[in-house]
């Protein structure tokens, strides 16, 4: 069925004129849209030097099925893969700018692999075509991913004119990804900015 996705987002600033930007992702009926990753890329630019995220950059084999369903990368960042299942796995990705194959490995095995170019790694493995899972690589320290409430809180984003982009496995739009330019505000206290956009999507 195809729904509607709605984005609305407030900022809380601080006097450092930075704040922590909440977005909520729901589709038409309301319902939150889990696992939507968030970018944010202020005009002004990002801070130099290498992008770290608060999560483990890892991707679990078990049960046979990847954990987690997506994942956020920086570039340049080297993701491992450990293998928790009692059969073997074979992890690859056909998708252009970051195609990679990892060979049979068996349990307790961890292999690793480095994603040089932004944008999306569609993963499966040769041997188990259920698993499924998305690496969303990304040139911007100001990214997130909605949790079970369609919620994601990014911290610190600088005020000014930016681009926000909500991207989605399922998003039927080309490149699964809706963007928008926004105005963060400036200043102490709680400002809100809207930004209400729609695209069709099919939610998991």
């Amino acid at each position: 069925m195809r729904l509607f996705l709605t984005i609305i987002f407030t900022l809380i600033c601080g006097p450092v004129f930075a704040g922590d930007l909440t977005v909520s992702v729901r589709d038409s009926s309301g319902r939150p849209v889990r696992d939507a990753v968030v970018t944010v890329r202020p005009n002004a630019g990002v801070p130099a030097g290498p992008i770290r995220f608060s999560w483990p950059l890892r991707i679990v084999q078990q049960d046979v099925q990847f954990q987690p369903y997506v994942l956020i990368a920086p570039v340049g960042g080297t993701v491992s893969f450990p293998n928790l299942d009692r059969v073997r796995h074979h992890v690859y990705s056909f998708s252009r700018g970051n195609r990679f194959e990892i060979e049979l490995f068996g349990r307790d095995v961890t292999r690793t692999h480095t994603f040089t170019t932004a944008g999306v790694a569609a993963l499966g493995c040769n041997i188990h075509d259920q698993m499924l899972a998305y690496v969303r690589v990304v040139d911007t320290p100001y990214a997130g991913k909605t949790n079970a409430a369609g919620e994601v809180v990014i911290p610190g984003v600088p005020a000014g004119a930016a681009r926000l982009v909500v991207w989605h496995p399922q998003l039927n739009v080309r490149g699964n990804e809706q963007a928008s330019t926004v105005t963060i505000g400036a200043g102490a206290g709680r400002q809100a900015v809207t930004g209400d956009f729609s695209a069709r999507a099919a939610v998991r």
